[in-house]
């Protein structure tokens, strides 16, 4: 059954609760429809029992509950088998699972790490932490104002000592899209391997692992209508098998003496204790209804919208938009600055209109040093905004300066 994108916003009650809301802040989290808000209320009343572990009826609808889960994310990215859809918390916890799960087995002391300059947070301090540990050198990706990072840049970059690339496939901050694909056949020609951070892909096109030819992928269920606490890390099979053990304790186990222990098989290796059955039955709905709506509509109706937020930001003075002046460049992520107004006073302003927007340094704060900036605001759009949503977000935009005592 095909959903119709111009009127999925009735499936979301948040918006019936506030009506007046206009929330800009999707790239920090998105909202949830009752699709699957359902989905797992239904889940914890109707099938809620510790999965893996129980011979009984109820347990075993849990234990499937959570393996149709895998099974649909490994469909949803195209991943080749069930086994290399981990279940973790967010993007966050798998990205550190790789840093310190393969890292540590494969990183040693005089090999090279490169990292992307626009990085979150999440997919650098992990590679930080490692490099530090293990006595290894870190470089940086630079990219140019506009967020683009070139082949030639990363080819120069790279070497035999490199053994891991870090890069996210769109910037949280510029919302550039990145050729992982490309960039994935450089890291192999090297000999490393490539870290792909898609918490703000995953939500907003099409992902294929098998196409971009990564090796690790890493997003969070909340940043795409799933509930907060579930999170997937995909990893190609050989790798994670060669890889020990994140966590230790119950369900991660075949059999324990007192002498030690024999792991379980993937993917349950990398799934320690009590897993997160209700998040993964809502990243389930979640994956279903974008299925229903179709990557094609949502890329259309977050460019359109996207397109018109652009175009009429720049007709605005004062107002300066970081990364490329193309809206096609920006996977729905609008970053900027108003020329002598501080970022959070913008967010306290357009929250009295009951605008929700972004303000700081979106926990990239080596990216907002090569800009030259301390922070910046950020929109950020989901297929559920309307166009009157951009118009308010422009029109309080524009009287922002006001508010704040300039003389326009």
């Amino acid at each position: 059954m095909s959903r119709n994108i111009l009127t999925a916003r009735a499936d979301f009650p948040v918006f019936e609760e506030y009506p007046g809301l206009v929330y800009l802040d999707n790239s920090a989290t998105q909202q949830k429809p009752r699709q699957v808000l359902e989905a797992v209320r239904k889940y914890y009343s109707f099938e809620n029992a510790n999965p893996l572990r129980g011979l009984y009826d109820l347990s075993v609808k849990a234990t499937d509950a959570y393996e149709n889960a895998r099974r649909a994310v490994r469909g949803f990215i195209n991943a080749r088998e069930d086994c290399e859809i981990i279940f973790t918390r967010n993007a966050t916890e798998s990205l550190n699972l790789v840093a310190y799960s393969y890292g540590r087995a494969n990183v040693n002391e005089g090999d090279e790490v490169i990292v992307s300059i626009a990085e979150h947070h999440s997919n650098m301090l992990p590679w930080q932490l490692l490099c530090k540990e293990k006595g290894a050198v870190l470089k940086y990706l630079e990219c140019d104002e506009k967020g683009e990072f070139t082949e030639e840049a990363l080819s120069a970059l790279l070497s035999e000592r490199t053994k891991l690339v870090a890069v996210t496939q769109i910037s949280n901050v510029l919302g550039r899209l990145n050729p992982i694909r490309r960039f994935a056949e450089l890291c192999h020609k090297a000999g490393a391997v490539i870290v792909c951070d898609g918490a703000q892909s995953v939500p907003h096109i099409p992902v294929d692992v098998q196409e971009l030819g990564v090796d690790f992928l890493a997003f969070s269920g909340h940043k795409m209508l799933a509930p907060m606490g579930i999170g997937v890390l995909y990893g190609r099979r050989e790798l994670l098998e060669e890889m020990p053990p994140f966590l230790s304790g119950g369900e991660m186990i075949e059999y324990v003496t007192r002498e030690g222990a024999t792991y379980a098989p993937l993917p349950h290796k990398f799934e320690a204790g009590t897993v997160n059955v209700g998040g993964a039955v809502g990243l389930h709905a979640a994956i279903d209804y974008m299925n229903e709506l179709g990557f094609e509509a949502i890329e259309k109706r977050e460019a359109e919208l996207t397109a018109l937020m652009m175009n009429e930001m720049q007709k605005l003075p004062h107002i300066k938009i970081f990364g490329s002046d193309k809206p096609s460049d920006h996977c729905g992520i609008v970053t900027f600055e108003i020329e002598g107004v501080h970022p959070h006073d913008v967010a306290a302003i357009f929250d009295s209109d009951s605008i929700a927007v972004r303000a700081g340094h979106h926990c990239a704060q080596p990216l907002h040093k090569q800009l030259g900036v301390m922070s910046t605001t950020r929109a950020s759009i989901a297929f559920y905004n309307t166009e009157e949503d951009v118009m308010r977000f422009v029109r309080s935009l524009g009287q922002i300066r006001r508010k704040m005592g300039y003389d326009e």
